[in-house]
């Protein structure tokens, strides 16, 4: 934890954050106007502002919470020739994200024209850098926009200069996994978000639409800068809006930090069953301004989650009244704050939460800094507590990561063994995976033991991924990535081999489709992920267990077959091409020779292995 510019902790210079919010309340002066540009003469930056709606129905398209999977929006996810998956997404669970509807087809809506994406290209043509910006709903936007571009240019690499997202008092438009995704793809850093202490709006998708629809578009119509009303004139309606949002905030709030906290009550997932909670959460950059020109920076997202809440909390009473009316006021206080907080430069960076001062009696000068911060956002030893444990969490994943990594070398010792069984088989003329499937030496015993041993750790990792206990971008780490496709190439065609061996087909069905572990389907999505190929596409590993299905289905009409091997063999022809599928599988005696030998001999005549096959 640290002071320092805002500029130097958030990467966004203080005078293109300026740039931006004039640029956003502009956008918000022009309704009639999808977006505006700001091309100032000799910036090294072209600024796009997405003005904001008024109209409830352009908040929440659909009950609970207005939200919709990723791959119900073309814009996100496009349908490429190459069928690439979304980035925006869990790699290994394929759990795709979850986003607020209608703003993602509002910004749908704005780039169906094409002006929007020949500005862009234009300004890449120019090597400037694209920077999206919104106040409100149009902040929500202007996510959309960077989350667009991101797929669209950065992560195919046909640029090198990435794009800055700065919103100011917008909603939250996403879940867990699109928090997850851009934080694995290290996307997270170019979003900074700011948010006013008491602006209501940053909290509202916290809460579900049926709890508020009565007063929300009554609020919305005071926010909107084309409509005279007075504070006076709603007061009634924004008090019961600030109740129900923060009586949804508080429960999300609550439930969240019980999971940081580790508690396995099994009553807490009872009652989340029964309650609606808001699926959206926090990513990028926030940054608090306290009201009195002080800046409060955190990264952490289940943090920020926390000081959404907390922060917003009624000291007493008689605050009442003022405080409703500020949760609507200060939505407007975003440039005048700005203004006075980047000039006075007390920034506070909450980095170390784990460490965070829970009462007032420090003597050191940071910790006193940081609890006159954490005093101005208004935070009690409880949301202290929740700060601290979404810190400590965090630092849990890396000492679990840690725990990981120093069993690589056991991993790689395991693997070495079985590769070196596999030079054995061959030489001996066996292929590796017929001589597993017959078992009948000590070697293959042994080999047994190691395939087991391996099982057990990379169970153990994926068991870990899927309750998010390692950190986001374990899965796109490199040299996981190799490390899972190798222990999956050599290992893999033991467990076919043992499958088919026991028959577990027979009980089970075919492997691909009920046997398979998920420890690799989990390493094949990563490699797919990581070369960008087709989902699906890296299948070499199975290929023994499409051959044990085809020979099943072989035994009766060739034709009822003849695509699917049609397929498997062009596939075989590019695997051993590419060295992804040893040549042992072309020794006379293994199972796939024998059994591509008693096709018919007009299709063996003209198939595109039989140069391969020593016939």
């Amino acid at each position: 934890m640290a002071s320092a510019r805002l500029g130097d902790i958030t990467g966004v210079k203080e005078e293109l954050v300026k740039r931006a919010c004039s640029t956003a309340m502009k956008a918000q002066k022009s309704p009639e106007k999808l977006y505006l540009v700001d091309k100032s003469r000799g910036s090294s930056e072209v600024v796009f502002g997405f003005p904001g709606s008024w109209s409830a129905g352009d908040w929440f398209s659909r009950k609970p919470f207005g939200e919709t999977k990723i791959d119900q929006l073309e814009m996100l996810c496009p349908t490429r020739n190459d069928k690439v998956a979304t980035s925006l997404r869990s790699i290994g669970t394929d759990e795709l994200a979850t986003v607020n509807q209608a703003f993602l087809n509002r910004f749908e809506s704005i780039l169906s024209n094409y002006s929007l994406q020949n500005e862009v290209e234009k300004a890449l043509g120019e090597k400037k850098q694209i920077v999206f910006t919104g106040h409100s709903s149009g902040g929500a936007v202007a996510m959309g926009a960077t989350v667009w571009f991101l797929e669209k240019y950065l992560k195919p690499e046909n640029i090198r200069i990435p794009p800055f997202c700065v919103t100011f008092g917008s909603p939250l438009v996403g879940d867990r996994v699109l928090n997850h995704a851009l934080r694995r793809e290290n996307w997270s850093q170019f979003f900074l978000h700011f948010v006013m202490r008491y602006d209501i709006v940053p909290r509202v998708f916290l809460s579900p639409f049926s709890s508020i629809e009565r007063e929300f578009q009554q609020c919305l119509s005071f926010l909107n800068p084309k409509i005279t009303i007075s504070i006076q004139e709603c007061i009634k309606e924004a008090s019961e809006f600030f109740v129900a949002v923060m009586s949804n905030a508080s429960m999300v709030s609550s439930h969240a930090a019980c999971q940081l906290m580790g508690n396995t009550n099994p009553l807490l997932e009872t009652v989340a069953n029964f309650v609606e909670l808001s699926p959206y959460k926090p990513f990028g950059t926030f940054v608090f301004c306290t009201g009195n020109g002080k800046l409060v920076v955190v990264k952490n997202p289940d943090a920020i989650l926390q000081l959404l809440f907390f922060s917003l909390q009624l000291s007493s009473e008689t605050e009442d009244v003022e405080i409703v009316c500020r949760t609507l006021t200060d939505h407007f206080s975003y440039q005048n704050e700005l203004q006075e907080s980047l000039n006075m430069q007390n920034v506070t960076y909450l980095d170390s939460l784990e460490g965070l001062p829970l009462s007032s009696d420090a003597t050191d000068a940071e910790s006193m800094m940081i609890d006159l911060a954490l005093n101005d956002l208004g935070l009690s030893t409880r949301a202290r507590l929740c700060l601290r444990a979404a810190g400590e969490a965090e630092k849990q994943k890396l000492r679990n990561q840690k725990r990981i990594e120093d069993k690589k070398t056991e991993i790689e010792k395991g693997l070495a063994m079985l590769e070196e069984y596999k030079t054995r088989c061959e030489a001996r003329k066996v292929g590796y995976y017929d001589a597993f499937k017959i078992s009948k030496n000590v070697d293959d015993f042994n080999a047994n033991v190691k395939r087991l041993e391996q099982a057990g750790i990379w169970d153990e990792i994926i068991e870990m991924l899927k309750r998010d206990d390692l950190p986001d971008g374990f899965e796109s780490q490199k040299d996981w990535v190799l490390l899972g496709t190798r222990y999956r190439h050599i290992v893999e065609p033991l467990d076919i081999a043992n499958y088919y061996r026991h028959s577990k087909n027979e009980d089970t069905g075919p492997y691909l489709m009920r046997g398979r572990p998920k420890r690799y389907r989990f390493t094949q999505r990563w490699r797919e992920h990581a070369l960008r190929m087709p989902a699906g596409s890296s299948s070499e590993s199975c290929f023994w267990a499409e051959v044990e299905e085809l020979y099943i289905s072989s035994q009766g009409a060739f034709e009822d077959v003849k695509e699917r091997i049609l397929i498997l063999e062009m596939k075989v022809e590019e695997w051993i091409r590419n060295g992804e599928l040893g040549k042992d599988v072309l020794l006379e005696d293994s199972t796939f020779v024998k059994w591509w030998k008693t096709l018919p001999h007009q299709h063996k005549s003209v198939s595109r292995v039989k140069g391969l096959i020593n016939t």
